[in-house]
């Protein structure tokens, strides 16, 4: 992908990206049709970004600084960006999660993406509320939407844009390669990892979840309510008890900072179970498998047309 001259001003890009890790932004980089010429931004933005188009869509990548995560960075990266691009339509929070397996059959590697219920508007804060007599907690406010769209469920074609994309970035290849469903281990909920090792090495394989094989390697992408605090879910007790009472599909740290005022639509590639079993592993490939689902399809729907969808053309 090289450097595609031409003259651009701020208020040339209408999609804001914004990613909470530089793996994140790294893939969604390698994803651009066109990588445009950086622009000058005023002192009082602290950002540094990446411009480029895709589908014709001119978009402005952004990313958390290193080590710093959580609601409160993210609110403060959307304002900075509102600030400088004037012309941003809607925004995009796109990155890694952590599932919650109890809810459908969520495997390592799929992808889900927020979206409204009756009750909440795609993201749900369960860190916000109030504390009342006998320790019970109340969860108060709600969170605007993101921006309407129509999603088509058709087969993916993600592990063909992934091939794709290695093909152009071969450097690539052993980041954005499947692990492979042996390395999707899922322990029960209540079986807390035994050390501080990095791996489950040393963990208790009769306490391992059964699942049946899919059969197949391909991300499936899922529909409904993600979950979004300043601290991260570590708890297979917690996080079914949150999921039982919400209908939380998976856990975040960065969404609920964006929604009230600067409603993004938000996708998260699954990379662990929200559990005291998680690593970097699955990391990687899960980064590149949310980014297709935004850069080139959802559920096969071609990027022009869901940005078109997004955007209300």
């Amino acid at each position: 992908m090289a450097t595609i001259p031409g003259i651009y001003r701020h208020h040339d890009y209408t999609i804001a990206w914004i990613s909470a890790l530089p793996l994140e932004m790294a893939a969604a980089v390698a994803m651009l049709d066109e990588r445009h010429p950086d622009l000058p931004t005023d002192l009082s933005d602290n950002n540094s970004y990446i411009f480029g188009s895709i589908h014709g869509h001119n978009i402005v990548i952004v990313c958390l600084p290193a080590g710093v995560y959580g609601t409160t960075s993210a609110a403060v990266i959307a304002s900075q960006v509102q600030f400088t691009f004037k012309s941003i339509r809607f925004g995009l929070m796109v990155g890694i999660g952590g599932a919650v397996p109890s809810q459908g059959d969520i495997r390592l590697g799929d992808v889900v993406v927020s979206k409204p219920t009756r009750d909440y508007g795609g993201i749900v804060q369960y860190d916000y509320g109030k504390t009342l007599s006998n320790n019970r907690f109340e969860r108060t406010g709600m969170l605007n939407k993101p921006p309407s769209a129509e999603h088509m469920v058709r087969s993916s074609n993600i592990p063909a844009i992934l091939s794709d994309m290695v093909c152009r970035y071969p450097k690539m290849k052993d980041k954005f390669t499947y692990r492979g469903a042996e390395q999707d281990v899922l322990f029960e909920a209540d079986y807390d990892h035994e050390d501080v090792e990095s791996t489950c090495a040393n963990c208790n394989p009769s306490r391992r979840k059964s699942r049946s094989d899919r059969g197949y390697d391909v991300p499936v992408i899922h529909y409904g309510l993600i979950a979004s605090a300043n601290q991260v879910m570590k708890s297979g007790r917690i996080r079914d008890q949150l999921a039982n009472e919400f209908g939380i599909l998976c856990f975040e740290m960065e969404a609920a900072g964006l929604m009230d005022n600067f409603p993004c639509l938000v996708i998260r590639g699954i990379c662990d179970y929200a559990d005291s079993h998680k690593n970097k592993q699955w990391q990687d490939y899960s980064s590149g498998s949310r980014t297709m689902t935004m850069t080139r399809f959802t559920g096969d729907l071609p990027t022009s047309v869901f940005l078109e969808q997004l955007s209300g053309s």
